[in-house]
């Protein structure tokens, strides 16, 4: 997605990433095992180890959006999509040889 998006609105490629990492997050949450609970660590989370898996899965993706809001990062495509363009993004994200 993050192609698309730079190709046609001109969006950075680390912005695009960060704009779809928390949902991509939240999308693969219940196959990452422990993964999450590192990541929430990593980002400053405290009491991580208390926590249930689900908890830390939640702090990590919840450390993430915080990070994208701190640094101004868009808080959903919504923020920078014309509704018109999704059937061309979402085509252009599929036939991507990158993805």
């Amino acid at each position: 997605m993050a192609h698309p998006l730079g190709a046609l609105y001109d969006t950075p490629h680390g912005v695009a990433n960060a704009i779809i990492l928390p949902t991509v997050m939240e999308y693969n949450a219940p196959a990452t095992g422990e993964k999450y609970r590192n990541i929430a660590k990593a980002m400053g989370v405290e009491g991580v180890d208390e926590m249930t898996l689900d908890e830390a899965r939640k702090a990590a993706v919840d450390a993430v959006k915080k990070l994208s809001h701190d640094v101004g990062i868009p808080e959903n495509l919504k923020d920078i999509v014309k509704p018109e363009d999704v059937d061309f993004l979402a085509q252009s994200a599929y036939d991507d040889a990158c993805r």
